[in-house]
């Protein structure tokens, strides 16, 4: 039996859902929380210092690999910040550490995208920052779209339905572009990608789905990811 473990925001209330839906029967899954209310830069900031401490806590259930599961909580520093992020969850929690700003960067990478547009539910200061953190890491940003929501809560109650329709609004609007990045741990993406790559021929990735795919290839596993990237492995 493998375990898998992940650090999440408090207020997440969807990485865990889409991660149990999308490992294996022969996978356990087990979470521990950092504290966020709203998605601001502050409270991003503030949530990483508690990291450690939570992925401490995972290391006495024997995980064999952790994530930290938030995208702009990950990225909030740009391009470096994510890799000493996964370092210091990996000493802590004594197995490989994969960041969600690092898996979506992976994912990109693996199906040789150089241009990109994203879908995001945050403010457009926090576009900003993903869009610098990806432009930094070699990516040009064709769009990025963002809902301007504050509130991880309300985040949360979006539904795969909201992330196709946003995903499909940029993609007719900008049409040449090699993927569409949906942002965000607590946006419900996943019955989404695969209609979205159906309908529009390119790759579609989120941010559960990038941070799954790349945490199960450290460990060794098979994700259940209905989606073209899991045929670049």
């Amino acid at each position: 039996m493998t375990r898998l473990g992940a650090v999440v925001p408090s207020s997440n209330t969807t990485a865990e859902p889409e991660f149990w839906a999308s490992l294996p029967d022969e996978c356990t899954f087990h979470a521990a929380r950092m504290p966020l209310e709203d998605v601001t830069a502050d409270e991003l900031d503030a949530m990483a210092d508690d990291a450690e401490r939570a992925a401490s806590l995972l290391s006495h259930a024997s995980v064999d690999g952790i994530a930290y599961a938030c995208t702009t909580g990950s990225l909030i520093h740009g391009s470096g910040f994510d890799a000493k992020l996964e370092s210091r969850l990996s000493d802590a929690a004594d197995a490989p550490a994969v960041a969600t700003a690092c898996s979506v960067v992976r994912a990109l990478n693996a199906l040789d995208v150089d241009r990109v547009s994203v879908a995001t539910p945050y403010t457009k200061d926090l576009d900003r920052l993903e869009r610098d953190y990806l432009t930094q890491n070699g990516f040009e940003v064709v769009s990025i779209d963002g809902r301007g929501l504050v509130e991880n809560t309300a985040i949360g109650e979006l539904d795969a339905n909201d992330a196709e329709q946003q995903g499909r609004s940029i993609l007719s609007n900008v049409p040449e572009t090699d993927a569409l990045f949906i942002s965000c741990t607590n946006y419900r993406t996943l019955p989404a990608l695969a209609a979205l790559e159906k309908e529009f021929e390119i790759p579609v990735i989120s941010s559960n789905a990038a941070t799954i795919w790349d945490l199960c290839n450290r460990t060794g596993i098979q994700a259940d990811l209905n989606i073209k990237l899991t045929k670049t492995e």
